[in-house]
Formats: structure tokens, C-alpha cells, sequence
């Protein structure tokens, strides 16, 4: 993941999320996340979304990185929101039926309030993870919040390996390329060489255990950590923001009367 955000251009400067813990980042990942997933109005998710792109600065990140790898997610939310949109609960004005599906004034409130919160949800796991080393985040997660060394070291090989199955279908691609098998039957292309990358994951996870056994890492003996995690004051002030800005986006939707839990 460092890797890929230095390709980008993302660690050209130090920035203030970079000194949270990322144990400290994954608290802030839920309170973020939480109450946007127990309530369905467009004015809380449209205001936490703002308030989320003001706090883009704050991580370091470009705009232009953080809109494209915002990208996927904005061209797949509205799937969920079709479906929101067309056998939503009807209510109010309905402008049209079609068997199953209805759409009403209700529906189309609520696709919309699907759609923004899909990307309200997805914009701070980019924002607080992009710069995260995967080694600090281990760190953490044993140090910090006590898990097991042998998950947390199963974690981290995981994450380590993301970036040779990238590089795996790079190379795939190329070498279909030059063998003139590249530029016919997208669709086809795509599943034989997803195929083939799930055969290099299993013999490369099968490697990678047995040499991590090898190496201990699966005694139950207590480890020793190299580099020491611990949470400051700093961590404190991001979780305490991630509550305001919760608070914010509620209270803005209390306000307006657009306030409304799921089911309701």
C-alpha cells in the first residue's frame, strides 16, 4: 500500500493524519460509519460527505488522488440506489409502476439518501487508510488493541502480497499482449486470467505459510514487537472530530426534519 502511494504521489509531505495511531484511525472508521448505517436521509449523509472532503487536507492526500480512487465507488453506488429507487416501500406521489417495482416520491428520497451515503461511507476508509503502513497497522493492532500475534501476522502477510497480484495481472496483461491475445474478448480475458491469478494466491499463500511456520511465527509464545505503538493526544482530538462531525450531520438532518432511521 505504501508502495502504491508513493507511485502516486501521496507521501511527498508529512501530513497531520499521519501521526494518529491506526488503531486511533480504525475508531474513527466506525464512528464514522455507525450512525450513517442506522439512519437513511439525504441531508445527514450529503452533510457528513462535505464535511468529509474539508478534512481531505488534513491527510495528505490530493483531491485529484482522492477522487480517483473514489471512482469505483461512484460508478457501482448507484446500483444500490436503482434498487432503493424501484422496490423501495412506496409512499407519497407514486409517478409510475412497473410489476414489482413502484416508483414513488418516497423511493426516489430514498435512493438518493442510499446513494450519498454509499459514498459518505466509503470516502474515510480511503482518506484514513491510503497512508497507513501496513507494518504500523500490525503494530498497533497487537500492541494497542491486543489481538493475537498470529492473526495480526497473518493480516499483515495479507496486505503485503496485494501489491504482487497487481503486479501478477500487469504482467499477464502485457504477455497476452504480446502474444496478440490481448485485444479481443474483454469479457473472456478477464475471467481466464482471474483464474489464473487465484492459482498464483493459493501456491504464493501456501509458500508464505510454510515459511512463516518455519520462522516461528505461528508458536504460541508470546512475540516481541520491534517498533512500539502507542495512542497520543492527537489520537484523542481525530476520534473526538470523527464524533463531531457525526454529531453535525445528524443534527443538521434533525433540524431540517429529514431525520430517519432504517426500517422507519
Amino acid at each position: 500500500m505504501t508502495g502504491v502511494a508513493q507511485a502516486e504521489g501521496v507521501r511527498e509531505r508529512a501530513a497531520w493524519l499521519d501521526g494518529v495511531n491506526p488503531v486511533a484511525k480504525v475508531a474513527v472508521a466506525l464512528v464514522l460509519a455507525v450512525p450513517l448505517l442506522i439512519t437513511l436521509d439525504a441531508v445527514s449523509a450529503s452533510t457528513a460527505l462535505l464535511l468529509e472532503l474539508l478534512c481531505v487536507p488534513l491527510t495528505g492526500l490530493p483531491y485529484a488522488v482522492v477522487a480517483r480512487r473514489l471512482l469505483p465507488v461512484i460508478v457501482f453506488a448507484p446500483i444500490a440506489a436503482v434498487s432503493m429507487l424501484l422496490y423501495a416501500r412506496p409512499g407519497g406521489t407514486v409517478y409510475g409502476t412497473f410489476l414489482f417495482a413502484t416508483v414513488s416520491e418516497n423511493s426516489i428520497a430514498l435512493s438518493v439518501a442510499v446513494l450519498l451515503r454509499v459514498v459518505a461511507l466509503a470516502l474515510p476508509i480511503i482518506l484514513l487508510f491510503a497512508r497507513t503502513d501496513p507494518t504500523e497497522l500490525a503494530d498497533a493492532l497487537a500492541q494497542v488493541a491486543k489481538l493475537p500475534s498470529r492473526f495480526v501476522l497473518g493480516v499483515l502477510a495479507g496486505a503485503r502480497t496485494v501489491g504482487l497480484f497487481v503486479d501478477d495481472w500487469r504482467t499477464m496483461t502485457l504477455a497476452r499482449r504480446a502474444r496478440g491475445l490481448g485485444d479481443r474478448g474483454a469479457l473472456r480475458r478477464f475471467f481466464s486470467m482471474a483464474f489464473v491469478l487465484l492459482v498464483f494466491a493459493v501456491r504464493r499463500g501456501t509458500t508464505l505459510a510454510t515459511a512463516m511456520e518455519a520462522r516461528g511465527f505461528g508458536s504460541g509464545i508470546d512475540r516481541t514487537w520491534s517498533r512500539p505503538s502507542t495512542l497520543s493526544s492527537r489520537d484523542a482530538v481525530a476520534v473526538g472530530g470523527a464524533a463531531l462531525l457525526v454529531a453535525a450531520a445528524l443534527g443538521a438532518a434533525v433540524a431540517t426534519g429529514a431525520f430517519r432511521v432504517v426500517g422507519t
